[in-house]
């Protein structure tokens, strides 16, 4: 296995979840065992889904 290789798979799983594919189908294609795999692994917070849902909950409370 080239050293791409798993930089790759990260990228085909994350990309996914950041799309809000559900976490279950996520691990289908990935191929894992359990869901607490491919979310421990692939769910990552980035910066703009962490602003969305702060914002979301200040005009919750406004």
């Amino acid at each position: 296995m080239s050293a791409e290789a798993p930089v790759l798979r990260h990228t085909v799983v994350s990309l996914p979840m950041e799309l809000g594919v559900p976490p279950h189908v996520v691990q289908a294609i990935a191929r894992h065992a359990g869901v607490k795999i491919t979310l421990r692994v692939y769910a990552h917070a980035n910066l703009d889904a962490l602003r969305q849902a702060l914002g979301n909950l200040d005009g919750k409370l406004s």
